[in-house]
Protein backbone atom coordinates (compact mmCIF):
# COMPACT_ATOMS: atom_id res chain seq x y z
CA UNK A 1 0.00 0.00 0.00
CA UNK A 2 1.28 3.58 -1.01
CA UNK A 3 2.29 5.39 2.43
CA UNK A 4 2.00 8.99 3.30
CA UNK A 5 2.41 11.81 6.53
CA UNK A 6 -1.15 13.26 5.87
CA UNK A 7 -4.15 11.74 3.76
CA UNK A 8 -6.95 14.39 3.42
CA UNK A 9 -9.88 12.80 2.43
CA UNK A 10 -11.90 15.34 0.57
CA UNK A 11 -11.04 18.08 -2.39
CA UNK A 12 -13.03 21.44 -1.18
CA UNK A 13 -12.15 24.31 0.11
CA UNK A 14 -11.15 22.84 3.37
CA UNK A 15 -9.61 20.06 1.59
CA UNK A 16 -7.30 21.84 -0.74
CA UNK A 17 -6.36 24.40 2.36
CA UNK A 18 -5.19 21.84 4.24
CA UNK A 19 -2.94 20.25 1.77
CA UNK A 20 -1.40 23.73 0.76
CA UNK A 21 -0.36 24.04 4.36
CA UNK A 22 0.74 20.60 5.07
CA UNK A 23 3.05 20.42 2.10
CA UNK A 24 4.52 23.72 3.08
CA UNK A 25 5.01 22.49 6.58
CA UNK A 26 7.06 19.34 4.80
CA UNK A 27 4.57 16.80 5.06
CA UNK A 28 3.89 14.20 2.30
CA UNK A 29 0.36 14.82 1.71
CA UNK A 30 -2.21 13.33 -0.71
CA UNK A 31 -6.05 14.04 -1.02
CA UNK A 32 -8.40 11.47 -2.07
CA UNK A 33 -11.72 12.78 -3.87
CA UNK A 34 -14.50 11.46 -5.49
CA UNK A 35 -16.10 14.20 -7.46
CA UNK A 36 -14.56 17.22 -9.21
CA UNK A 37 -11.40 18.85 -7.19
CA UNK A 38 -13.35 22.15 -5.38
CA UNK A 39 -16.39 21.07 -3.96
CA UNK A 40 -19.55 23.13 -4.26
CA UNK A 41 -17.52 25.78 -5.71
CA UNK A 42 -17.59 24.09 -9.04
CA UNK A 43 -21.70 24.91 -8.34
CA UNK A 44 -21.04 27.97 -7.35
CA UNK A 45 -21.39 30.41 -10.35
CA UNK A 46 -19.46 33.92 -8.92
CA UNK A 47 -18.00 34.30 -5.37
CA UNK A 48 -18.03 37.78 -4.20
CA UNK A 49 -17.30 37.20 -0.54
CA UNK A 50 -13.42 35.69 -1.16
CA UNK A 51 -11.48 38.55 0.71
CA UNK A 52 -9.13 40.57 -1.57
CA UNK A 53 -11.51 38.99 -4.76
CA UNK A 54 -14.53 41.16 -5.83
CA UNK A 55 -15.52 39.01 -7.82
CA UNK A 56 -14.76 35.36 -9.14
CA UNK A 57 -16.54 32.39 -10.82
CA UNK A 58 -16.80 29.47 -8.06
CA UNK A 59 -14.88 27.41 -10.37
CA UNK A 60 -11.99 29.01 -10.99
CA UNK A 61 -11.44 29.79 -7.13
CA UNK A 62 -11.57 25.87 -7.23
CA UNK A 63 -8.95 25.16 -10.07
CA UNK A 64 -7.02 27.67 -8.83
CA UNK A 65 -6.86 25.71 -5.20
CA UNK A 66 -6.56 22.54 -6.95
CA UNK A 67 -3.28 23.81 -8.92
CA UNK A 68 -1.79 25.66 -5.97
CA UNK A 69 -2.08 22.47 -4.07
CA UNK A 70 -0.53 20.07 -6.20
CA UNK A 71 2.01 22.58 -7.78
CA UNK A 72 3.36 22.20 -4.50
CA UNK A 73 3.35 18.77 -4.42
CA UNK A 74 0.30 17.26 -2.74
CA UNK A 75 -1.01 14.23 -4.86
CA UNK A 76 -4.50 13.65 -5.93
CA UNK A 77 -6.39 10.45 -5.59
CA UNK A 78 -9.29 9.93 -7.47
CA UNK A 79 -11.85 7.90 -5.12
CA UNK A 80 -14.64 7.39 -2.70
CA UNK A 81 -13.53 6.53 0.55
CA UNK A 82 -15.88 4.14 2.62
CA UNK A 83 -13.70 3.09 5.86
CA UNK A 84 -10.71 4.45 7.46
CA UNK A 85 -9.46 2.01 10.49
CA UNK A 86 -6.99 1.91 12.84
CA UNK A 87 -3.02 0.48 11.27
CA UNK A 88 -0.09 0.27 13.04
CA UNK A 89 1.52 2.88 10.69
CA UNK A 90 -0.87 5.06 12.02
CA UNK A 91 -4.45 4.58 9.82
CA UNK A 92 -5.52 2.47 6.87
CA UNK A 93 -7.63 4.62 4.44
CA UNK A 94 -9.91 2.66 2.03
CA UNK A 95 -11.45 3.83 -1.04
CA UNK A 96 -13.64 1.97 -3.48
CA UNK A 97 -10.48 1.87 -5.45
CA UNK A 98 -7.43 0.95 -3.28
CA UNK A 99 -5.71 1.40 -0.02
CA UNK A 100 -3.11 3.51 1.70
CA UNK A 101 -1.79 4.43 4.67
CA UNK A 102 -0.99 7.92 6.58
CA UNK A 103 0.60 8.77 9.99
CA UNK A 104 -2.54 10.60 10.11
CA UNK A 105 -5.92 11.24 8.08
CA UNK A 106 -8.20 14.61 7.62
CA UNK A 107 -11.73 14.31 6.79
CA UNK A 108 -13.09 17.40 4.83
CA UNK A 109 -15.96 15.96 3.11
CA UNK A 110 -18.41 18.66 3.32
CA UNK A 111 -22.04 18.65 3.10
CA UNK A 112 -24.91 17.38 0.29
CA UNK A 113 -27.68 18.79 0.13
CA UNK A 114 -31.30 17.04 -0.28
CA UNK A 115 -32.77 17.07 -3.53
CA UNK A 116 -35.98 17.90 -4.37
CA UNK A 117 -35.98 15.74 -7.42
CA UNK A 118 -37.62 18.17 -9.79
CA UNK A 119 -36.80 19.34 -13.28
CA UNK A 120 -33.62 21.50 -13.66
CA UNK A 121 -32.90 21.55 -10.40
CA UNK A 122 -29.28 19.86 -10.43
CA UNK A 123 -28.87 21.47 -14.29
CA UNK A 124 -29.30 24.81 -13.02
CA UNK A 125 -27.45 25.22 -9.75
CA UNK A 126 -25.06 28.08 -9.98
CA UNK A 127 -27.29 29.69 -12.68
CA UNK A 128 -30.26 30.92 -10.16
CA UNK A 129 -30.14 27.81 -7.62
CA UNK A 130 -28.65 28.12 -4.90
CA UNK A 131 -28.26 26.34 -1.56
CA UNK A 132 -26.68 29.22 0.46
CA UNK A 133 -28.34 32.52 1.39
CA UNK A 134 -25.02 34.08 2.77
CA UNK A 135 -22.85 32.85 -0.32
CA UNK A 136 -25.56 34.06 -3.35
CA UNK A 137 -27.76 37.16 -1.06
CA UNK A 138 -26.03 39.87 -3.30
CA UNK A 139 -27.22 38.61 -6.05
CA UNK A 140 -30.99 38.93 -5.49
CA UNK A 141 -31.05 42.57 -4.39
CA UNK A 142 -33.97 44.24 -6.34
CA UNK A 143 -35.13 40.79 -7.51
CA UNK A 144 -38.21 38.60 -7.12
CA UNK A 145 -37.45 35.24 -5.39
CA UNK A 146 -38.51 31.94 -4.56
CA UNK A 147 -37.93 30.08 -1.26
CA UNK A 148 -38.83 26.62 -0.70
CA UNK A 149 -38.88 24.51 2.54
CA UNK A 150 -40.80 24.90 6.05
CA UNK A 151 -38.35 24.35 8.58
CA UNK A 152 -35.87 26.57 10.36
CA UNK A 153 -33.31 26.73 7.51
CA UNK A 154 -36.09 27.80 4.61
CA UNK A 155 -37.59 30.48 7.19
CA UNK A 156 -34.23 32.07 8.80
CA UNK A 157 -32.82 32.12 5.03
CA UNK A 158 -35.79 34.47 4.11
CA UNK A 159 -35.08 36.42 6.80
CA UNK A 160 -31.73 37.17 5.81
CA UNK A 161 -33.05 37.82 1.85
CA UNK A 162 -35.90 39.97 3.14
CA UNK A 163 -33.28 42.45 3.32
CA UNK A 164 -32.14 42.18 -0.08
CA UNK A 165 -34.58 40.76 -2.59
CA UNK A 166 -37.34 42.61 -3.86
CA UNK A 167 -39.92 39.89 -3.24
CA UNK A 168 -39.78 36.59 -1.54
CA UNK A 169 -42.52 33.38 -2.11
CA UNK A 170 -42.10 30.54 0.07
CA UNK A 171 -42.98 27.36 -0.91
CA UNK A 172 -44.30 25.08 1.90
CA UNK A 173 -45.23 21.84 0.87
CA UNK A 174 -47.64 21.13 4.38
CA UNK A 175 -50.29 22.88 5.52
CA UNK A 176 -48.07 24.32 8.00
CA UNK A 177 -44.09 25.30 8.22
CA UNK A 178 -42.09 23.12 10.64
CA UNK A 179 -39.77 26.20 11.38
CA UNK A 180 -40.34 27.42 15.08
CA UNK A 181 -43.42 29.84 15.73
CA UNK A 182 -41.41 32.74 16.83
CA UNK A 183 -39.38 32.50 13.08
CA UNK A 184 -42.86 31.77 11.55
CA UNK A 185 -43.92 35.32 12.61
CA UNK A 186 -41.25 37.20 11.95
CA UNK A 187 -41.14 35.85 8.54
CA UNK A 188 -45.08 36.57 8.57
CA UNK A 189 -44.56 40.39 9.47
CA UNK A 190 -42.05 40.95 6.57
CA UNK A 191 -43.80 43.35 4.20
CA UNK A 192 -42.12 41.60 1.11
CA UNK A 193 -42.70 38.31 1.84
CA UNK A 194 -45.73 35.76 0.70
CA UNK A 195 -46.12 32.48 2.08
CA UNK A 196 -47.98 29.55 0.16
CA UNK A 197 -48.77 26.44 1.94
CA UNK A 198 -50.16 23.08 0.49
CA UNK A 199 -48.01 23.80 -2.62
CA UNK A 200 -45.96 21.12 -4.34
CA UNK A 201 -42.89 22.19 -6.20
CA UNK A 202 -42.96 20.51 -9.55
CA UNK A 203 -40.92 21.90 -11.92
CA UNK A 204 -38.39 24.82 -12.14
CA UNK A 205 -38.60 26.99 -15.00
CA UNK A 206 -35.41 28.17 -17.31
CA UNK A 207 -35.09 30.23 -20.47
CA UNK A 208 -31.20 31.90 -21.29
CA UNK A 209 -29.70 29.28 -19.50
CA UNK A 210 -30.80 30.64 -16.25
CA UNK A 211 -34.12 30.01 -13.96
CA UNK A 212 -36.63 31.91 -14.40
CA UNK A 213 -39.79 30.65 -12.43
CA UNK A 214 -41.33 27.57 -10.13
CA UNK A 215 -44.42 25.38 -11.57
CA UNK A 216 -46.39 24.79 -8.39
CA UNK A 217 -49.58 22.98 -8.15
CA UNK A 218 -51.86 24.21 -5.26
CA UNK A 219 -53.55 20.86 -3.63
CA UNK A 220 -56.30 23.35 -1.88
CA UNK A 221 -57.66 24.13 -5.60
CA UNK A 222 -56.14 21.27 -7.27
CA UNK A 223 -54.40 24.42 -9.65
CA UNK A 224 -51.05 24.00 -11.10
CA UNK A 225 -49.35 27.27 -12.13
CA UNK A 226 -45.62 29.18 -12.46
CA UNK A 227 -44.33 31.44 -10.44
CA UNK A 228 -42.33 33.93 -11.59
CA UNK A 229 -38.41 34.39 -9.87
CA UNK A 230 -35.05 35.23 -10.65
CA UNK A 231 -33.52 32.79 -8.03
CA UNK A 232 -34.93 29.73 -6.10
CA UNK A 233 -33.14 28.54 -3.02
CA UNK A 234 -34.62 24.80 -2.50
CA UNK A 235 -34.23 24.55 1.73
CA UNK A 236 -34.97 21.30 2.50
CA UNK A 237 -31.98 20.11 4.44
CA UNK A 238 -28.14 18.76 4.50
CA UNK A 239 -26.09 15.90 5.48
CA UNK A 240 -22.90 15.69 6.00
CA UNK A 241 -20.99 12.96 4.64
CA UNK A 242 -19.66 11.11 7.48
CA UNK A 243 -20.64 7.36 6.56
CA UNK A 244 -16.47 6.49 6.50
CA UNK A 245 -16.61 8.20 10.48
CA UNK A 246 -19.70 6.35 11.81
CA UNK A 247 -18.78 4.29 14.42
CA UNK A 248 -15.09 5.91 14.44
CA UNK A 249 -15.10 8.97 15.94
CA UNK A 250 -17.99 11.00 17.63
CA UNK A 251 -20.62 12.36 15.82
CA UNK A 252 -23.56 14.41 16.83
CA UNK A 253 -27.43 13.55 16.31
CA UNK A 254 -27.34 14.83 13.14
CA UNK A 255 -24.40 13.04 12.03
CA UNK A 256 -21.68 16.32 12.31
CA UNK A 257 -18.44 15.42 13.27
CA UNK A 258 -17.45 16.80 16.96
CA UNK A 259 -14.49 18.83 16.91
CA UNK A 260 -12.00 20.93 19.20
CA UNK A 261 -10.88 24.14 17.90
CA UNK A 262 -8.03 22.65 16.64
CA UNK A 263 -9.99 20.21 14.45
CA UNK A 264 -9.13 17.42 16.41
CA UNK A 265 -12.31 14.27 16.95
CA UNK A 266 -12.14 12.01 19.51
CA UNK A 267 -10.12 9.74 18.18
CA UNK A 268 -6.19 10.72 17.74
CA UNK A 269 -4.60 11.16 14.23
CA UNK A 270 -8.00 11.75 12.72
CA UNK A 271 -9.22 15.37 12.03
CA UNK A 272 -11.78 17.04 10.24
CA UNK A 273 -12.33 20.17 8.74
CA UNK A 274 -14.60 22.37 6.75
CA UNK A 275 -18.91 21.66 6.68
CA UNK A 276 -18.82 18.12 7.90
CA UNK A 277 -18.14 20.04 11.75
CA UNK A 278 -20.36 21.19 13.92
CA UNK A 279 -20.50 25.01 13.23
CA UNK A 280 -22.64 27.69 13.16
CA UNK A 281 -21.36 29.19 9.32
CA UNK A 282 -20.70 27.31 6.48
CA UNK A 283 -18.42 29.39 4.19
CA UNK A 284 -15.83 28.58 2.03
CA UNK A 285 -13.91 31.23 3.84
CA UNK A 286 -14.81 29.09 7.05
CA UNK A 287 -13.99 25.69 5.53
CA UNK A 288 -10.52 27.20 4.39
CA UNK A 289 -9.94 28.53 8.14
CA UNK A 290 -11.00 25.12 9.49
CA UNK A 291 -8.45 23.52 6.95
CA UNK A 292 -5.16 24.90 7.32
CA UNK A 293 -5.66 24.95 11.41
CA UNK A 294 -6.10 20.73 11.02
CA UNK A 295 -3.35 20.65 8.39
CA UNK A 296 -1.25 22.48 11.21
CA UNK A 297 -3.07 20.16 14.31
CA UNK A 298 -2.11 16.81 12.23
CA UNK A 299 1.47 18.49 11.52
CA UNK A 300 1.97 18.81 15.37
CA UNK A 301 0.65 14.85 15.98
CA UNK A 302 2.83 13.42 13.60
CA UNK A 303 5.83 15.42 14.60
CA UNK A 304 5.37 13.90 18.20
CA UNK A 305 4.32 10.58 17.33
CA UNK A 306 5.81 9.84 14.84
Amino acid sequence: MEKFDLIIVGGGPAGLTAAIYAVRSGLNTAFIEADAPGGKLTLTNEISNWPGIEETHGADLALSMFNHATALGAKYIYGRVNEIKEHEYGKEVISDQDSYLAHAVIVATGTKERLLGIENEVEFAGRGVSYCAVCDGGFTRGKDIIVIGGGNSAFEETIYLAGLAKSITIVVRKDKARAEAKIVQQVEALDNVTILYNHDSIAMVASDNHINGLTVHDRINDKTYTLDGEMIFPYIGSDPITNMLDGVVDLDARNYVIANNDMETSVAGIFSAGDINQKTLRQVVTAASDGAIAAQSAFNYIKENF
